[in-house]
């Protein structure tokens, strides 16, 4: 028996990194899972792997998470499906290695499109899942934040902002639903080995050299993996979790703990063109 068995979980960004692994973790506690992904080809790879599992059951629903028709969407797709939502992981998120660069420079498309799938889909996931949430007599909502919405760096301003703004959408949402008996929480990885801080490395470089010198940053002495946070999320939306809600939790390796990690002693931040970065060539989730 899983801890999850025949809830009903969407997981927006579910194709790669830590969506993927959190769809993976919660089908394997029996859950129901939407996957909500604009990458059809990886999504489908996860829900065979799903299948494979032969506990969960998988839905792929391929949709735009800054859509609010597409959010409906698959709102309504997962009730069809699974009967109804019982918790949502808000994971979707973008950092364009082309959007580091100082805000004066920044296109606003570029601020519109990274502020629109960071926290605007946040939005729009809550206000069609609570609904069915309520329904249910309660669920869970969990947010995908970041170290960057509590301590930023140079050259990220859009990406930063969308990162506290997931925070204190977090804590809002906590306090309208607390009566519905809806929890809503965050987390905040630190550098994880995604392929989204994969992309940001340079053109040509030794990927595994990159993940060690990355890791090194960290108080933990390495860099985090998916599943990292996929313990973290199952963590918080399951019963253990009950009395936690408006709060986040820091899933990075110490990075906070240090302090400035992002321009203190030790990070060694330099401006390089356009861009800011550690002399690592590191990303911060």
């Amino acid at each position: 028996m899983g801890q999850f068995d025949a809830r009903s979980v969407i997981v927006t960004g579910a194709a790669l990194g830590m969506g993927r692994a959190a769809a993976i973790a919660f089908a394997r506690e029996g859950a129901n899972v939407t996957l909500m992904d604009i990458n059809r080809k990886a999504a489908g790879q996860a829900v065979a792997e799903i299948k494979r599992g032969r506990k969960g059951k998988a839905l792929f629903v391929e949709a735009d998470a800054a859509s609010a028709a597409d959010c409906q969407r698959v709102v309504r797709e997962t009730v069809r499906a699974f009967g109804g939502v019982d918790i949502l992981f808000n994971n979707v998120g973008i950092q364009p290695p082309s959007s580091y660069k100082p805000a004066h420079e920044l296109p606003e498309a570029d601020w519109d499109r990274i502020i629109n799938v960071n926290l605007k889909s946040r939005f729009l996931m809550a206000k069609y899942a609570i609904p069915e949430m309520k329904k249910r007599g309660g669920g869970v909502i969990i947010n995908n934040a970041s170290v960057q919405g509590i301590q930023s760096m140079r050259g990220v301003s859009a990406y930063a902002a969308s990162k506290g703004g997931d925070l204190s959408l977090t804590r809002q949402l906590a306090l309208d639903y607390a009566a519905d008996n809806i929890r809503v929480l965050a987390v905040c990885p630190g550098a994880m080995d995604t392929p989204m801080v994969r992309a940001t490395f340079p053109p040509g470089a030794d990927i595994e050299e990159q993940l060690e010198k990355t890791g090194r940053i960290h108080p933990l002495g390495r860099i985090g993996q998916a599943e990292d946070i996929a313990n973290a999320v199952l963590f918080l939306a399951s019963d253990k979790a009950s009395f936690m809600t408006g709060s986040y939790v820091a899933v990075d390796g110490g990075l906070l703990a240090l302090g400035a990690w992002a321009g203190g002693p030790g990070s060694e931040v330099q401006e390089g063109g356009s861009k800011a970065k550690t002399k690592s060539g590191a990303r911060r989730r």
